[in-house]
């Protein structure tokens, strides 16, 4: 049993002791079968909230309202959540009402995927009723149950179908993949926040191709914000070794590139992403327009630095249908010998412009700086003051 596991067993057994049944549930089970990595584990008990604070004298309620309480153990949190059944799902997101139980079946039972819904006991014994560990070896998603009723009971579930497609390589069921385009109309539901994390996610999965394949063949992606009317681009998108993009801000540029979006901003808000992204997403997409490769301009290369000079190379490449696998040595190269690479750099400064020429600040100076900057970039000038004065006095004069 893997470590995080045996170093858990005394929370169980604590709460068995205490006269209740306690397992380890859902993502922790599922990657332990895989031998993927395990980071933290979840608990389930048939002890209600108030139960286990009764045996645990620390205690955070982090989800109280969904019966889970975190519990401080041996300079160590978990969640623990109780045994519960949910009805009503009028936002198609969350539960209308829960009631604990102490039936570990019933808890299971209103779990997502077969993969999820696999507990295990402080001993390594597992309780599988739906046939999980089966689904994982066949490296199936299936829904447990109804595929439709699981999707009702949270929209969200169809963008964590697909993301598990990209994480873990496996396939979708086919009941859930027709569920998918039965139901795709429910993520409008959802709130666009939780859908851009699923596809975050989804975008950095090694099967992520096969995941926006099955996205435009279920029809799921005109539900997603500004993927409407865009079967085409999606299908061009499809057609590029986006595998081999990792960067959030290339795979956007891509879309966006793919999709012929004519206002990047407009389209990438709708996502609700944070702003830094969204700048970033916008400076690499107006590289791909432009078509120049970074590591030919000394100029893009020190306004745009390395990292998005390198986002674009590569993608510049991958849109040309030309070889990208040295477009890292190319531009880190070429960034290398730059003569500067920031403007703090730059032997002189707005100061000296105006102490030699007289004048009063305004736009001049940054008109001047910048011919200075570029001038000093393709070694027009040394960058040096008494060379760049000389520079910019023979240029003035001509």
């Amino acid at each position: 049993m893997n470590e995080i596991f045996t170093k858990a067993a005394s929370v169980l057994e604590q709460i068995e002791q205490a006269g209740f049944e306690a397992y380890f549930v859902g993502g922790s089970i599922r990657d332990m079968i895989l031998g993927r990595p395990i980071h933290d584990v979840d608990i389930a008990t048939s002890a209600t909230p108030a139960e286990i604070k009764s045996i645990f004298p620390k205690t955070a309620d982090v989800g109280i309202e969904h019966g889970t309480v975190m519990v401080l153990y041996r300079n160590e949190t978990y969640e623990i959540t109780t045994f519960r059944a949910e009805s009503g799902y009028s936002d198609y997101r969350r539960p209308d009402s829960v009631t604990y139980i102490r039936s570990l079946y019933e808890d299971l039972m209103r779990r997502d995927f077969t993969m999820n819904a696999i507990a295990m006991d402080k001993d390594g014994r597992l309780s599988d009723p739906f046939e999980g560990r089966r689904a994982i070896e066949e490296r199936l998603i299936r829904t447990v149950g109804n595929p439709d009723e699981r999707f009702k009971e949270d929209a969200l579930r169809m963008m964590r179908a697909l993301r598990f497609v990209s994480q873990l390589s496996f396939t979708l069921d086919h009941g859930a993949f027709q569920s998918l385009e039965r139901n795709g109309e429910l993520l409008t539901k959802i709130a666009v926040e939780r859908i851009f994390a699923e596809f975050e996610k989804l975008l950095k999965g090694e099967g992520r191709k096969e995941a926006l394949k099955m996205l435009l063949d279920s029809g799921l992606f005109a539900f997603l914000p500004g993927f409407e009317s865009k079967q085409e681009g999606l299908t061009k998108l499809l057609a590029l070794p986006i595998e081999e993009i990792n960067e959030p801000a290339g795979q956007w540029s891509l879309i966006i590139y793919t999709f012929r979006i004519q206002d990047p901003e407009a389209f990438l808000r709708r996502w609700k992403m944070p702003i830094k992204l969204i700048k970033e997403i916008k400076r690499i997409t107006a590289l791909l327009k432009a078509g120049v490769l970074p590591s030919t301009s000394n100029d893009i290369l020190f306004r745009y630095g390395l990292h998005e000079a390198l986002i674009a190379e590569k993608l510049l490449c991958i849109l040309n249908d030309s070889d990208h696998s040295s477009a890292e040595e190319r531009v880190s190269q070429a960034y290398a010998g730059l003569v500067i690479k920031d403007m703090s750099e730059l032997a002189v400064s707005g100061s000296d412009l105006m102490q030699w020429s007289g004048k009063k600040p305004g736009p001049w100076i940054k008109e001047d700086l910048d011919r200075i900057t570029k001038a000093v970039l393709e070694q027009q000038s040394k960058n040096e003051k008494a060379a760049i004065k000389e520079w910019l006095l023979s240029w003035n004069q001509t």
